[in-house]
This record gives structure tokens, sequence and C-alpha cells, in this order.
């Protein structure tokens, strides 16, 4: 039987939704909202994971390893990396190569929508060198692991073309060539990041401070719990004792979008969920988030969720990103 990332996770908010030879998916489900994480062993020591959040934190469930070689390829959304004095984003087309988190790590996802892979490689069960599953394939995990990693380095590269050539296959694999398609694509990878020269990385650039960061979270906790009020930008700046700009310029470096879209964002997320829960009208949630007119809520619905109201309703909108 083949080694499980999350085999046997005793997390309160996780269940396993389907276990094979090859293959787990499960879910983290709570009030706030959804992961899903679907994993498949590619080699001994070497897993890749799928991973879909509609959630803004989640905790890693306890069985999840730590201290592995983690490569982590954003598709869509935007997430957080605490890198302990500074932190770092990451969003559509952008990889970062670091060490896998601590047991209990909160993860967060900023605007409550992610949708990614992680490659994750543990040097001590992985093959010492890949060319005993192709000739020429001279790469040793550990070795990677202490290019990227060492001394507490982390690497974070923006979408290049490149980049997009070698994970935009990866979304997209039919299931009858999974297997060897995984395989095929994570030597090319772990080639790919063999030749990559560490100067390249824009970790430090990207970073944020702890101290923008808290601001911008602090923000975004008070805007959640009084999304009923229309808050402007200099209520918060006075409220939180900071000018306007520098409130604007933390929120926009944690968040990637500015307060008015981020609110906006909020809502339709909650009106989505609200039309998967409950069997109020169209009509009666748009009221319920501020829009006294059907036509402007089903506009700004269709911009934040891709569909209008009443597709989402049949089913349209709730596909998560497909790994068939």
């Amino acid at each position: 039987m083949k080694k499980k990332l999350c085999d046997g996770t005793a997390d309160r908010d996780a269940r396993i939704l389907q276990k094979d030879e090859d293959s787990i998916i499960y879910q983290i489900k709570n009030e706030a909202g959804e992961l899903l994480i679907t994993e498949h062993q590619v080699f001994s020591g070497i897993w890749l994971c799928y991973k879909d959040a509609h959630i803004q934190s989640y905790t890693y469930p306890s069985s999840y390893p730590s201290g592995m070689l983690e490569i982590t390829h954003c598709r869509e959304g935007r997430f957080e990396y605490d890198a302990g004095e500074f932190f770092f984003y990451l969003s559509g087309g952008d990889i970062s190569v670091c060490k896998s988190r601590e047991e209990g790590t909160v993860v967060y996802c900023p605007t409550r929508h992610y949708h990614g892979v992680s490659i994750l490689i543990d040097p001590a069960s992985a093959p010492s060198c890949l060319s005993c599953f192709l000739e020429d394939v001279n790469v040793s995990p550990g070795a990677l692991l202490e290019k990227f990693c060492g001394e507490d380095r982390y690497f974070v590269m923006r979408f290049t073309a490149r980049l997009e050539h070698v994970f935009s296959e990866l979304y997209s694999v039919p299931q009858d060539m999974k297997k060897g398609y995984f395989k095929v694509k994570i030597l090319e990878l772990l080639m790919f990041l063999n030749s990559l020269d560490m100067n390249l990385s824009q970790t430090e650039r990207r970073s944020c401070s702890r101290t923008h960061v808290e601001l911008a979270k602090k923000v975004c906790g008070y805007i959640n719990e009084h999304m009923d009020t229309r808050l402007t930008i200099e209520q918060l700046a006075a409220r939180f004792f900071v000018s306007p700009a520098q409130l604007k310029k933390s929120f926009y470096s944690v968040y990637g979008e500015s307060i008015y879209a981020y609110v906006r964002a909020y809502k339709m997320q909650s009106a989505a969920l609200r039309m998967q829960t409950t069997g109020q009208s169209v009509s009666e949630i748009a009221s319920a988030f501020g829009y006294d007119n059907s036509s402007k809520f089903s506009k700004a619905f269709r911009d934040v969720m891709g569909v209008s109201p009443t597709e989402y309703r049949k089913g349209m909108g709730t596909r998560m990103v497909s790994q068939d």
C-alpha cells in the first residue's frame, strides 16, 4: 500500500471523500468555507496535491508532514506564506519553493479563493537521484532541498511563459493517462528547478512586513464584522490610527485588491453560499446584501462569480477545478 500524506487524519473539520491505491481526496469544511485536497503519490516519497480553497483560513491536518521540499504553483486566487519576519503572497501564475509547513500551521487565503497544485518531496524516502527513472535526469531531491531551502531560504518566482508551460498541462490531464503523465511532468519540473538561477528569486522584493500584514488583517476583520455598514477609507484609517494612504497600501499588499473590490467579492461569495443553503429568492438575497436593484446585484455577482445568480443556483457556479 502506498503511503498517503494525510492517511488517518483526525482533524475535526476534515473527512475523507475518496481513497484508493493511487490517490486520496479529503475535505476540510466549516462555517467559514471549504477546502478540497486531491493527493496523488507519483513516485516513492514524491506526491502531487491539488488544492481548491473557498475559505480564508484553515489548519493543516495533524498528519500532514513538515520539513519536505514543497513546490507550489498558484493557478488562481491568492495564497499566503508566513516566513517569520515577513510574509509573501502567490497570485495567478506564481510559484514558490520552500519547506512544507509545521503541524498545526494556519494557512491563509486572503481572498477566500485559491486553486493550485503542490508537489511535496521527502528526500529521506525519495530516490537519491531521479536518473533511476530516466537516464540523464541527474536531479537529487536532497540537493534541491538544500539549494532552495537551506538556511531557511524561500524562493518565489512570478509568472513567466516558461512557468506556464511547465504547470498548465497539470490541470487538464485525461483520467486514463494520469499515472504516467504525472511522472513525466514531475521529472520535467525537477529538471527545470535544477537549472534555475537562485538570483531569479523575488522573495525579498515581493515581501510584506509583519506590521503591514497585521494592520491589513485587523482592517479585514473589522470589515467582515461590519459588512452591513458602508465604511469609507477615511473612517477605517481613523479607526486604526493610520493615514488613508498607508491603509490602502497595506491592504492591497496582502489582499491584492482594493478594499472596495474585497467587500464586493465578500458579499457575492456570501450571497452564493445563501443560494446553496437557503430557499431565499435572488431579490431577497440581493436586498440582504444592500442591493435594492436586482440588475445591479446580478451584474456584481457575475463579475465576481463568473455566472449569473440563476446559473449559479442551478449548479453551474459550484464546480471546483477539475483534475479529470
